[in-house]
């Protein structure tokens, strides 16, 4: 892009970036002995600006942090694995496998003030399109907060859940916008042995926190062949480590070999030494069709494969408005030039109003990730935007049992549990996030089609539910998951559903095996779910135990067909769960439950893992009048609750903590009082 642009695209990032108002004011860790809310973790390399922090603000030292002295790493310590993807028949015929990636670079808050476990709000970036996505960088970083950003857990806990990284990220801003070269100097200082201890310290951070390597984006200028060569051996190291502990890392396209910040639009002699050094390379928003087709061309020289180059899109002012030359990087007739490196698709949420509400952005982030059609199976050819799901293939990881999902995006208006509010207090935590549908919404039917969306006004567990609705005036096939489920003698599913509107016959769809062709319906077996036993019905809930009876081998993909029962009817119909499994399984308890700090009405309370799977922990406060109220839901060992009082007459607040298995199972619950 021209250097107009570049400057605009500098100047709107670094404001971004600079200090503002927190939301909630920073915790400095020497008062870690109160009952303080925990933030994610931010640091200066070594030295710190002129002066004082702003308000809420904390500065900190990566090179004087250890994970013994870090009093909020219970909080900021993700606990899910990686999972392993797999990528079934395409959606449609545009879409390719084993070509061209998606990274995005997302700002979820200012540097300080990135609530450790979500916050008591719905207005949040809660992204859900993470099966055409590779790599998430948690974007952050500012002169005068801190330049080291590590990812918050429950932002961790979702990605890995759908088998996709997160880097922490270092900026090192532009001398317009406040960086010091000194900083620059401070990261990347060796010790008396030669080595970088800093590179060290990312390392100890990233493996401690549970996330999966560093995002280095190097654009102080006034840097000479001196500093390039430092900063070359320091990503050399940085990497070599990073890779002993599983780890990647990305450079991004500013600082070349001889020190100076020129962002070069391409893979070239100026930063190849770079891209060796890492895993892979986010090429700055300058390209040309002419320097990407040369940069994949070159990574093939190198050794490397074109798709460990990150393209950069610029979609922070317009989303899927803006205008790219997709087929310089993505064409529709040849093989993908590049991946793409997509920067601030937050712009789904902050472009809407402040009256916006969680259906609203899913609304604009299915638009984003889906295309205009808002159906992977039938891409609209005619949408100037192309969206991820056109060009690239979805994932999933939906491969063992027992798996199940309640269709929790990660917010909610409120939180129900068995179809009854539990908590009427809006929120967001990614971290209890489910595995969610790949292809929203593919659907198939010879009729009008449906609209289907996440909705937020009734859920079965969570903050949300699947909501069809439409006039269904012929059988309508939802996919729901892709997956690769082995099926046994005591194979079951369940579905919990519930219609709000007009009558629905229900069958459950199930294909053993794979999808003939990109964009076919896959082969369905449909078994009745009306007549099948038992039937549970709960707060006009359903729950159906359907025996998969007559089919063997392994579950490809699992749908429902819906058919209404009086022609043309309209009708709204809701998914709140889906499970498969061969036995059902509940956790054990999870012992040393204790409040461990307490500041008035704030607490934070800790405990020790239950043995055995769990998928997330949930808390309860047991009222005076015997209800139990749902305080939050975590996959950590650690929770922070804001504001408590007691209740009329209540001399002792009690809680209860109970584990919850991957079928919503919960344990028996451990309790803990608080004396007022």
């Amino acid at each position: 892009m021209n250097p107009t642009r570049r400057t605009v695209l500098i100047a709107g990032a670094a404001a971004a970036l600079l200090p503002s108002a927190p939301a909630f004011a920073a915790t400095p860790k020497a008062e870690a002995a109160a009952a303080t809310p925990p933030y994610a973790s931010y640091w200066y390399p070594d030295s710190f600006p002129s002066g004082t922090p702003g308000t809420g603000i904390t500065w900190r030292s990566l090179k004087a942090w250890t994970a013994a002295g870090d009093a909020d790493l219970a909080f900021n310590a993700a606990s899910v694995p990686l999972a392993t993807r797999f990528t079934p028949t395409q959606a449609n015929t545009t879409a390719r496998s084993e070509q061209a990636r998606v990274q995005s670079l997302v700002s979820f808050g200012p540097t300080s003030s990135n609530p450790s476990q979500g916050a008591a709000t719905a207005d949040y970036y809660a992204l859900t399109h993470w099966a055409y996505m590779d790599e998430l960088v948690f974007w952050g970083g500012s002169s005068g907060e801190g330049l080291i950003l590590a990812p918050n857990a429950p932002i961790v806990d979702a990605a890995h859940r759908h088998g996709v990284p997160v880097l922490g990220n270092i900026f090192l801003p532009p001398t317009a916008y406040g960086g010091q070269l000194q900083w620059t100097r401070d990261l990347v200082q060796k010790d008396a042995t030669g080595h970088y201890p800093l590179a060290a310290q990312l390392v100890a951070v990233a493996a401690a926190y549970g996330f999966d390597g560093w995002f280095v984006n190097a654009e102080t200028s006034g840097g000479n062949t001196a500093l390039g060569t430092d900063m070359l051996g320091f990503v050399k190291e940085l990497k070599a480590l990073a890779v002993a502990q599983g780890q990647r890392v990305t450079w991004y396209d500013s600082m070349t070999v001889n020190g100076t910040v020129s962002w070069q639009g391409a893979l070239n002699t100026q930063n190849q030494a770079f891209f060796q050094a890492a895993d892979d390379m986010f090429v700055d928003f300058r390209w040309s069709t002419s320097t990407l087709a040369s940069s994949g061309q070159k990574a093939v020289d190198l050794g490397r494969s074109r798709y460990e180059l990150w393209a950069g899109v610029d979609v922070e002012s317009n989303g899927s408005n803006s205008s790219v030359s997709w087929d310089a990087i993505v064409p529709t007739t040849k093989a993908h030039v590049t991946s793409i490196g997509l920067y601030r698709p937050e712009w789904t949420r902050n472009h809407l109003p402040a009256s916006r509400t969680p259906g609203d952005f899913h609304a604009s982030d299915d638009r984003f990730w889906t295309g205009r059609s808002l159906d992977p199976s039938r891409p609209d050819t005619t949408d100037p935007w192309r969206a991820p799901a056109v060009s690239v293939a979805d994932r999933s990881t939906v491969g063992a049992l027992p798996f199940a999902s309640v269709f929790n995006t990660g917010h909610g208006l409120r939180w129900y549990e068995d179809g009854a509010v539990t908590s009427d207090t809006a929120w967001n935590h990614l971290g209890v996030q489910d595995r969610l549908p790949s292809r929203r919404w593919a659907v198939h039917t010879s009729g009008q089609r449906p609209a289907v969306t996440f909705d937020f006004a009734d859920a079965w567990r969570g903050g949300s539910s699947v909501l069809v609705a439409g006039a269904l005036d012929a059988p309508t096939d939802l996919e729901v998951y892709a997956t690769r489920l082995p099926i046994g003698g005591n194979t079951v599913v369940e579905l919990t559903y519930k219609a709000d509107a007009g009558d629905v016959n229900v069958e459950l769809a199930v294909a053993t095996a794979e999808a003939g062709s990109p964009g076919a319906t896959p082969p369905y077996t449909y078994l009745p779910v009306d007549a099948a036993s038992p039937v549970n019905s709960v707060n006009g809930w359903q729950t159906v135990t359907v025996p998969l009876t007559g089919l063997s081998g392994t579950v490809y993909a699992i749908g429902v067909r819906l058919t209404g029962t009086v022609a043309g009817a309209s009708v709204r119909w809701r998914l709140g769960g889906l499970a498969v499994h061969d036995t059902p399984d509940t956790p054990d308890a999870p012992a040393g439950f204790d409040i461990t700090a307490a500041t008035g009405g704030d607490l934070r309370f800790g405990w020790s893992a239950a043995p055995g799977a769990v998928r997330h922990y949930e808390l309860h406060r047991l009222l005076p009048d015997g209800t139990r109220r749902f305080l939050g839901g975590t996959a950590q060992l650690a929770y922070f609750v804001a504001g408590l009082r007691a209740e009329q007459g209540e001399q002792a607040a009690r809680f209860e903590l109970s584990a919850v298995g991957e079928l919503y199972t919960a344990s028996a619950p451990v309790t803990v009082t608080h004396t007022w």
